[in-house]
């Protein structure tokens, strides 16, 4: 068994095992009560309609910001193929249960198409992850600010603190490095580039780097749209909950305890945090809202509607795969063989020339070269 195989076991088997608890706890509650939470109906197919369109419409915004990211490069990238690898890699993000996540296969795809900026285009895939996850790391640092969860004695909202604090002021620094001048342009940056196997692409990613620090207007505008991108991911949790519950926590409240939660997304879990944001919602659920705090079986309602809306969302990419199965295909095969064969993103750009020179010397190769935007 490869040790990438055995990683995988262990991050299902982590989710498994939180999700079990958390079916426990439930279970534990309303245990004696008759009470059969499994066969309530929704009280509101309207407002869990509302849940769907809200998030749905952040999905949407999260592939066009990807858009904006790679056209700010001056690489060729229709709007209709980011929409359709968007879906795509959203879809594996459910329904891989191997390495080839939604990342690389986007990455994939965007290297292929522009193969004389490969490690550049790589980069704005790692870029639209990071500007995504920090913007989520500030407004849940202003969450716990303004309600003064700083000093929670929970242990869990403790160590969603800590993560979100050491992120937030990590994430400063290296803003800062990146936007001075001497750090990609200067020594440092040609010590890094010489760097062996993995130099070449760090200096194509500090080239990515100095682009986008000259199109500053591209990055506030792509910043604003991740903000619009969890206020809706936050609609759709707090139209979730009143769909579904008779008394809810407030708007408001609503806004700190998705923000906080989702920063349980950022874990190494399968299934874009699975376990992890369902307990983080138990714990935040009871301990933040003033009035109406939610049980686990609330929780566990909320959380499954949560997760049967992404996987609607993510059927689009079906419907996309559908209409080009035979390109998508072959990028998947090649996704695959960069992964096994070393394909962490940093080193990406050095994987897929190693499937090429095999295809070149006889060997089966893993994809054909097909125009990426043909279908």
């Amino acid at each position: 068994m490869s040790r990438r195989t055995l990683l995988t076991i262990v991050k299902f088997a982590a989710s498994a095992l939180l999700i079990g608890w958390l079916v426990y706890q439930a279970i534990s509650e309303t245990q004696g009560s008759g009470l059969d939470w499994t066969r309530q109906p929704p009280r509101s197919w309207t407002l869990l309609l509302a849940a769907w369109f809200a998030m749905f419409s952040s999905l949407v915004i999260t592939i066009v910001r990807w858009h904006l990211l790679v056209r700010a490069l001056d690489i060729p990238f229709r709007l209709r193929d980011a929409f359709r690898l968007g879906f795509l890699g959203y879809m594996l993000n459910f329904v891989s249960l191997g390495s080839v996540g939604g990342d690389l296969f986007r990455a994939i795809f965007i290297a292929r198409e522009a193969p004389d900026h490969r490690a550049e285009a790589v980069a704005t895939v790692l870029i639209d992850r990071i500007i995504g996850l920090y913007v989520l790391f500030v407004i849940a640092g202003i969450a716990i600010f303004y309600n003064g969860l700083a000093g929670s004695p929970v242990p869990e909202i403790q160590a969603i603190n800590w993560l979100t604090w050491v992120s937030i002021i990590g994430g400063a620094i290296g803003i800062v490095m990146l936007l001075v001048p001497g750090f990609t342009d200067g020594r440092l940056s040609e010590l890094l580039s010489n760097l062996p196997k993995i130099g070449p692409t760090i200096g194509k990613l500090l080239v990515a780097v100095r682009i986008y620090r000259q199109r500053i207007g591209v990055l506030f505008v792509v910043t604003i749209m991740t903000v619009a991108v969890h206020v809706l991911g936050t609609l759709g949790v707090y139209y979730s909950a009143r769909g579904l519950l008779a008394e809810t926590p407030t708007l408001a409240e609503h806004f700190v305890i998705v923000p906080l939660a989702m920063v349980a997304s950022a874990l190494p879990l399968p299934l874009m945090g699975l376990g992890a944001v369902e307990a983080a919602l138990k714990v935040l659920y009871a301990e933040v809202p003033v009035a109406v705090k939610l049980d686990t079986v609330a929780v566990l309602k909320i959380a499954v509607v949560y997760r049967v809306i992404q996987i609607l969302d993510a059927l689009a990419g079906g419907v996309a795969y559908l209409f080009s199965r035979r390109q998508m295909s072959e990028l998947m095969h090649e996704a695959e063989y960069v992964a096994t064969h070393g394909g962490e993103m940093s080193s990406l750009d050095e994987a897929i020339a190693r499937e090429r020179r095999a295809s070149e010397n006889g060997a089966p190769p893993a994809s054909k070269k097909t125009p990426a935007t043909g279908a």
